[in-house]
């Protein structure tokens, strides 16, 4: 059997992913100037992936 072409990795470029972790959302509002150090890290806002 061979393997399904969805399924082959290697030296492809990463597909941008459309879910960041909590950390890099945290990173993402504090260049964009909307996150203040001691703010709650549970429900932060929406933010796009980079």
């Amino acid at each position: 059997m061979s393997l399904h072409s969805s399924w082959k990795t290697g030296s492809k470029i990463a597909a941008k992913r459309n879910v960041l972790k909590r950390f890099e959302r945290i990173e993402s509002l504090k260049k964009g100037g909307k996150w203040k150090d001691g703010d709650r890290a549970y429900g932060l806002p929406k933010t796009k992936g980079t």
